[in-house]
This record gives structure tokens, C-alpha cells and sequence, in this order.
């Protein structure tokens, strides 16, 4: 029989190994729970993700780039009731406890029995410090393993960091809803407003929402969004926070929230994206969340001004095209409005509005707006368009848009596409930029993407290089036919757009009239590849082939890069950066990137106010200024006689050039002023034809009109400068500039004008300087103009 005493001994030396056992299994668990426990330190230099804001150079903001919607907000500038609603509403006991709340831990596991036996998830009973660490350091899973990490991390951050910088990175990392993390997101979101705006009612509002930001969603659950925020408020009255009198008041206020607010700006769509793609290229991925500051060179004025002018142009031009029916068709039965309203029109065009169509018989045509049920007559004159097309019938799901002298005008969403860029002509600064005709119906940049055939658009910088090799403004080119050895051994003949030939003409008529077989021989006699080494230079192409088509514009660019080269025609001969970016600077506001690396002169001496500071001309110098200003002025030329005649309407001096591509696929104009350089391009995206007759000057020139009719408001009339040593001379009607020592030296007679060179091309120089005068040849333009002149 075992004594007891052996009975004890071997029971002690069993509870004694269990111990050792569990005391094994406890260090081996608390081994793996903290072998990969965060660094609380690290907090010290922590950085939530904030959104980088991007503004436009007048201050607005145009757009912003986040994976989460935060505006970091620093203690001092955080409201001290607005702390105090967050403490009442989730630490008051915040300031005296070392992280973690002992008596608080205790009430909270009270209470989680009973949250345990009703199936309901445990609260927890974290402090803020806590709340911290878990939202910063750990996950969210409901184990006791993260809870007690989150109680030694808690401890090691209140030795770490101070009281207010625990606060501060809380009220900023927190979620929020309404598409809101951190106060600053959050008062700004829901009521619009920066946090020093925000009144005592709405203070406590935001203090109710880390327990559940969906459960108290004023517009979900208001009333239990109002009980919880009146909760708050007792709990800072009675901390002594808040005077009973105002939290009465706050209490008996409604709760109005408004919908999660972006920028307001909402016409720099292509411009907001092409800003982001260049930031990231400039800085890498964590654009997306590192808090920069971007402040860009878009112009609001001009950008609505060019998304007007480019969506209307393009609807225009659709117009001339016909109806080609409605987008849908419904039974007008209950419910059809819901239907009808998953299609939207596109954004950019607010007053649209979904219609069917109610009735259509003879001349009229009644429909019904999805929108509220109201009715309306469609204006006889889209009537007849409609009918002339399509036509309408009951059922027909349409857009339409309330006249301004009754009933409503019927709207059709372009099938062509366009862009039009903007740049100043000195620093290439990019003052608007429309990539398309709704970037809410695609997203694709034609202004920076599309690579198109520039057509007669290229020929200026065709005539620049033949200015730099022998030719004058009195050169006197042949306008004739002519043949060349093409593609395949087959012979190659371009022709004029008119196929009408004007013979000899003075070099600028090439260019103002826009003649494919003067500019050819041109071409042919200054050599395709100084051409080609000329439009490299000017930034119009990568590379292109040295074959004489692309004299003609045959090779491929993009309304971007060939607009940014004509600023060297406007400039003085200098090939600019063409740039969206100004400035970046950090969350800390220190510079990391500025567009402008010129040096400034005198900028490091005293201001007196006898002298200022002074800078380089901007870019890299690829073309004489006598050149470029004989170009610009040729250019003027084209509006003033040419074929962009209808540009005379904006009453100044004004330059460019039309391009049409064969088979009319895209249509050009690229115009300026002294201030402004501006790009247009019309075209289908599969590039098909535009048809018949949709040259750069019918589908292009009146967009840059409406454009630069706005963009021209409040600036001086201003000509082009001369530069030094530009010396001038008479040529027939005109007054040409020319380089020292190449002007004529005749009386400047009509009749008795010689050209300095022989036509080129294969016609013999007459022997009477007054038969290069062509008699009886008129070309079929608008203006008075002919033969040589």
C-alpha cells in the first residue's frame, strides 16, 4: 500500500512538470507572438498616405491622386473641441493613462461576455494609444494575440511619443467614412469645411463615427447618428468640456451632410491625367499617396474656354454629318425611367438630359425627360435634321437640352474625335490641354498620344530649312506639275487640293496657299534630309524617313509635340520645353522638382530697386531669329490671304497653318499670337476619312476660332518683333524681312520684279523679269490674289 506521503510527493512532481510544461508551451507562444512585433519607433517618423493635390497656377484645385482620402493636419492647428469630442467619445481618460486604461479594460470586459453570449463581436476597451497601434502596426483581427500585442506596443509608443503626437497621428489616421480618413478629410467631406469652421454639433458628429462609420450615416441612420452624437455631447459636459447651455444647443441641431466632395474643377479631366502620368515618371508610384504639393501651369479660363470650343467643333462637324438615330430604344411602361437612366450623357455636357421620344407624327415630336417625367417639343429644326437622317419614332431613347428660346434641341454624341493643345510661345508653359471630346467617354490623350499625319501643317518647317539653305522670301518657286520616281519603281505626282496650277509664284505663296507641288520642289532642291534634321531639331518628330512625302507632311506626330515646335516660329527661334508641371514640393514644403532650372542673375545681391534680377531666354536656340520671324510673318500671311482666311475675324495679328491629310483623314490648324500658341486636330480614332471636303480649314480653323475669341479677352494687340539686324525690303505688295546681304536690289515695281533665284523645278527663268507674271491665272480662294504675289 502507497503511503499518502508518496501519494503527495508524486502529485507535487506532476504539478511541478505541468507547470514547467505550460510555463514551455506559454514562452515557445510568446516567442512566435512577438518574434515579428513592429518597431513602435518607427512611429516617430511615420507619414500616413495623403493625398497629393494638384492646382492649377491661379491657386484652384483641378484634381487629386490618393489611395486614401486624407488632408494630414497638424495638432496645433486641430481644434481643441474637436480633440476633446474624440477623448469624450473614445479616451477620457487619455492624458493620465500610460497606454493602457486599466479600469477601462475592465468595463470593456464586462461587457464582452455579454457581447460573446449574444453572438456580437467584442469591443475591446482600447485606449487611443492602442487604437494607434493597431491601426498603424498590426491588423484588425478580434484575437487575443493582437490584443496583447496591441497592450505592449500601446506602452512602448507612450514611451516613444508624446501625448499630442499620438493624438495628432490618430485624428489623422483614423477612418471615417464618406470616402474620409483623418479629421481634416472628413469635416471637408461631409460638411465642406476646414476643421476650424467646424461648429460644436458637427465636432461631436465626427467623434461618433470610429465606432462605425456605416452605422451612423446621417442618411442611412440618421437618427441613431443624432443619439450617438448627443451622447457625445453629454459626455464632454460632463467631463467639463462643453457648458451645459451649448451642448443643448449643438443637441437640438439637424445633421446635413453633403456628398463626398473631389475638386470642383471639372474641365482639366486629360490635363489632370497627364499631370499624374508625368509626376509618377518624375517621382515614382508614391505620387499616389505622398502628400505633394503640384502646382501646374493650367489656365482655368483658357482650359473651359478649350473644352467649349474643342466639344463644339466636334458636334459641329457631326452635325453636317446627319442623325444616325437614337441610342436606345424603351417600352414607355413603369419603370422605364430607371432603365433609361443607366445611360448617362457624358459629363461634360451638364444640361443633357435623357429623353424618350412620346409622340412623332408630321413635324413634331414630343418626349419625356427620365430625369422628373416632364415633357417637351423638340425645335422643328432638329426635327427636320432628325428626319432628314434616321429620322425618330415612339420608343427612341435620345439626349436633349433645354433651348434658350423654348422646347428642347436634340443632342448626338459625336463618333469624331479631336484635341487641342495651348502653350505660351516663351516658356512653354501648357495653359490648356482637351485630349478628346468627353474624358468621360475615353480616357485617351489624343493631344499627347495620337500619332497623326501632320498633312500641310508640316510645311513650315519645310520652308525654314529651304530660308537656311539659299532661298529668300523673293525666291520664285514653279507651281506646275511635275512627276517623281515613287514607292515601287511607280511614279509619284502630287497635286495641289484644287488640281490647279498657278506657275511661277513668290516663295510665301507656296505657304499661304498651301500648293504640294511648290513645296515639293522645294523639297527636292534643299534635300529631304537637312528637312529632316530640321524637324528633329524643332521637336515635330523622333525620326522620319528623308523621302520627299513627308515634305508634305506624310511622316507622324502629335497635336502636342508639333504645337510646342511652332512656338520656335513665335519665340525667336528657340526650341522650349513644353511642360504641365511647375512645381512640386513635399508634405514638409521643401522644393523637389521645379520645371524652370534657369539661373537667375543677380539674384543673390540686395534688392535696391535700381535693377532687378534677370533670366535667360528660355529653351535651346535651332533656328535664326530672322528665320523664324520670316516664317511667323509668312504664317500671318495665311490668315490674311491663305487658307486660313476665316481667322481675319479675331481682328489682330494672327498666324498658322491648315493640314489635311489625303482622303481627308485628319484635319489641322495650328495658329498663334505673340502670347499664344494653340493646336487643333480633328479626326476619327480608326483613322477613316472625315469626308469630302473636311479640310483643316472647315473642321479645324472655327475651333481655334471659338477658342481664341475667349483666350484673346483682356490681352494687348501685339505684332510679332523683328529682331536685330532683320533687314526689310519691298517684294511686289509685300514688305519682306530678309537676312543682311540677301534683300533684292531693284526698284520695287510690280512689273519689274526679278527673282533673285530661277524657278526651281525644271522651268527655265524667263528672260523678262515681267513674265514670271502668269497671265490670267487666278487661284479660286476668297481673296483678290494671283500670279506671282
Amino acid at each position: 500500500m502507497i503511503s499518502i506521503g508518496r501519494w503527495s510527493a508524486f502529485a507535487g512532481v506532476v504539478i511541478l512538470s505541468l507547470v514547467a510544461v505550460a510555463g514551455a508551451c506559454i514562452a515557445i507562444y510568446m516567442a512566435w507572438l512577438f518574434h515579428d512585433m513592429p518597431n513602435a519607433a518607427e512611429l516617430v517618423d511615420y507619414h500616413p498616405p495623403t493625398a497629393t493635390r494638384v492646382y492649377a497656377w491661379d491657386g484652384t484645385l483641378i484634381g487629386e491622386y490618393s489611395t486614401e482620402r486624407r488632408i494630414y493636419v497638424p495638432y496645433d492647428q486641430i481644434p481643441s473641441r474637436l480633440s476633446l469630442a474624440f477623448l469624450a467619445a473614445e479616451d477620457h481618460n487619455f492624458f493620465s493613462h500610460g497606454g493602457v486604461d486599466v479600469s477601462g479594460v475592465s468595463r470593456a470586459m464586462l461587457k464582452d461576455v455579454f457581447n460573446i453570449l449574444q453572438g456580437r463581436r467584442p469591443e475591446g476597451g482600447s485606449t487611443i494609444t492602442q487604437q494607434v497601434a493597431k491601426n498603424v502596426l498590426l491588423t484588425n483581427e478580434a484575437t487575443i494575440g493582437r490584443k496583447l500585442k496591441e497592450a505592449i506596443l500601446a506602452t512602448r509608443l507612450e514611451q516613444a511619443l508624446t501625448k499630442r503626437q499620438i493624438l495628432e497621428l490618430y485624428l489623422n489616421e483614423i477612418w471615417l467614412g464618406h470616402d474620409s480618413y483623418g479629421v481634416g478629410a472628413a469635416a471637408y467631406n461631409y460638411f465642406g469645411k476646414s476643421i476650424s469652421d467646424l461648429t460644436l454639433a458637427e465636432c461631436a458628429f465626427l467623434a461618433a463615427l470610429p465606432k462605425g462609420p456605416d452605422n451612423y450615416n446621417p442618411t442611412r441612420h440618421k437618427a441613431a447618428a443624432i443619439a450617438r452624437r448627443n451622447a457625445i455631447l453629454q459626455l464632454m459636459v460632463a467631463d467639463g468640456w462643453a457648458k451645459p447651455a451649448e451642448a443643448q444647443a449643438a443637441m437640438r441641431e439637424d445633421i446635413v451632410i453633403q456628398p463626398p466632395q473631389r475638386a470642383k474643377y471639372h474641365d482639366a479631366d486629360y490635363f489632370v491625367e497627364e499631370v499624374r502620368q508625368q509626376a509618377i515618371a518624375k517621382l515614382g508610384p508614391k505620387v499616389n499617396a505622398g502628400g505633394y504639393y503640384v502646382r501646374t501651369t493650367l489656365d482655368p479660363r483658357l482650359q473651359t474656354a478649350a473644352r467649349i470650343a474643342l466639344m463644339d467643333g466636334l458636334e459641329t462637324y457631326d452635325r453636317r454629318h446627319g442623325w444616325r438615330g437614337a441610342w436606345g430604344r424603351i417600352a414607355i411602361e413603369p419603370g422605364w425611367q430607371q432603365a433609361a437612366l443607366q445611360h448617362s450623357p457624358p459629363s461634360e455636357r451638364r444640361k443633357w438630359q435623357v429623353a424618350v421620344v412620346e409622340e412623332a407624327s408630321g413635324g413634331a415630336v414630343r418626349v419625356k425627360l427620365a430625369a422628373d417625367g416632364s415633357e417637351g417639343d423638340l425645335v422643328r429644326e432638329d426635327v427636320a435634321w432628325a428626319k432628314a437622317g434616321k429620322g425618330l419614332t415612339v420608343g427612341d431613347l435620345v439626349f436633349v437640352e433645354p433651348a434658350e428660346t423654348g422646347g428642347l434641341r436634340l443632342r448626338q454624341v459625336p463618333q469624331v474625335n479631336g484635341a487641342m493643345v495651348a502653350i505660351d510661345p516663351n516658356d512653354g508653359r501648357v495653359l490648356a490641354m482637351v485630349g478628346g471630346y468627353s474624358f468621360s467617354l475615353s480616357n485617351f490623350n489624343r493631344a499627347t498620344q495620337a500619332w497623326r499625319q501632320p498633312g500641310s501643317s508640316f510645311k513650315p518647317f519645310v520652308y525654314a530649312t529651304a530660308l537656311q539653305n539659299g532661298f529668300t522670301p523673293a525666291s520664285v518657286v514653279l507651281d506646275a506639275p511635275i512627276t517623281l520616281p515613287g514607292y515601287n519603281g511607280q511614279a509619284w505626282s502630287p497635286e495641289n487640293y484644287e488640281r490647279k496650277f498657278l506657275g511661277p509664284l513668290i516663295f510665301r505663296r507656296g505657304l499661304e496657299l498651301s500648293l504640294n507641288t511648290m513645296t515639293v520642289r522645294i523639297a527636292q532642291q534643299v534635300g529631304m534630309a537637312k528637312i529632316r534634321d530640321n524637324a528633329i531639331k524643332f521637336g515635330v518628330v523622333k525620326d522620319m524617313a528623308p523621302v520627299l512625302a513627308m515634305a508634305l507632311g506624310a511622316g507622324e506626330t502629335t497635336p502636342f509635340k508639333i504645337t510646342a515646335a511652332y512656338s520656335a516660329f513665335v519665340n525667336g527661334g528657340r526650341r522650349i520645353n513644353p511642360h504641365v508641371i511647375e512645381l512640386v514640393e513635399d508634405r514638409d514644403g521643401k522644393s523637389i522638382y521645379r520645371a524652370d532650372q534657369r539661373d537667375c542673375r543677380g539674384c543673390d545681391r540686395d534688392f535696391t530697386g535700381d535693377f532687378g534680377p534677370t533670366f535667360a531666354a528660355a529653351g535651346q536656340q535651332v533656328v535664326d531669329p530672322i528665320t523664324a520671324y520670316q516664317i511667323a510673318t509668312m504664317l500671318e500671311g495665311v490668315v490674311q490671304r491663305g487658307t486660313a482666311f476665316q481667322a481675319r475675324v479675331l481682328g489682330r495679328p494672327v498666324g498658322g497653318k491648315t493640314g489635311t491629310t489625303n482622303d481627308f483623314r485628319s484635319a489641322w490648324f495650328i495658329g498663334f499670337t505673340p502670347q499664344i500658341v494653340v493646336g487643333t486636330f480633328v479626326g476619327f480614332d480608326d483613322n477613316r476619312s472625315l469626308g469630302h471636303g473636311e479640310t483643316g480649314a472647315v473642321a479645324a480653323v472655327p475651333i481655334f476660332i471659338e477658342f481664341m475669341q475667349e483666350a484673346l479677352k483682356g490681352l494687348p494687340v501685339m505684332d510679332l518683333k523683328s529682331p536685330p539686324g532683320t533687314v526689310f525690303a519691298q517684294v511686289g505688295p509685300n514688305r519682306e524681312a530678309f537676312q543682311p546681304g540677301t534683300e533684292p536690289h531693284y526698284a520695287p515695281a510690280p512689273a519689274s520684279i526679278a527673282a533673285p533665284l530661277p524657278p526651281i523645278g525644271g522651268a527655265p527663268a524667263p528672260q523678262n523679269p515681267a513674265e514670271t507674271q502668269p497671265k490670267a491665272v487666278r487661284p479660286s480662294k476668297p481673296e483678290d490674289t494671283s500670279g506671282l504675289y
